[in-house]
């Protein structure tokens, strides 16, 4: 099972932190490889077109921003940079090599530096998406 999901947070989607479930606000689920990277690539184009910024990797893991979508955030007394994520999972998984595309591979602008460490200290990273 392929899933594209649209995610909205602080976080970026190669992070994968605890709790990462939390941002996602859209999942679409196809049983083709092909049909879900036909649907990740018309949602990449529309949001391309709609965010100035973005930064996507060949692991068709997206993130695109407006510099001005930020939040403050208590834990760090700070504000933080807000994303919304674009990612092509199999299984809660990310793909694996042979199903990257390079073409995706490019970025309109370096991302903001500012994270929040003492989230990023309290999670614990995992490759196991499916927490």
């Amino acid at each position: 099972m392929y899933r594209v999901i649209l995610m909205y947070g602080t976080e970026e989607p190669w992070w994968f932190l605890e709790n990462w479930k939390k941002d996602i606000v859209c999942v679409e689920e196809f049983e083709n490889f092909t049909k879900a990277l036909k649907y990740y690539k018309s949602q990449w184009l529309s949001m391309s077109q709609v965010y100035e910024k973005y930064k996507s990797q060949d692991d068709l893991l997206s993130a695109f921003w407006e510099t001005k979508d930020q939040v403050w955030c208590e834990e760090c007394s700070d504000y933080q940079q807000r994303y919304h994520s674009l990612a092509l999972l199999e299984d809660w998984h990310e793909l694996p090599d042979e199903k990257r595309r390079w073409a995706y591979c490019k970025s309109t602008a370096e991302q903001p530096e500012k994270r929040c460490q003492k989230k990023s200290d309290a999670s614990a990273m995992s490759k196991d998406l499916t927490a």
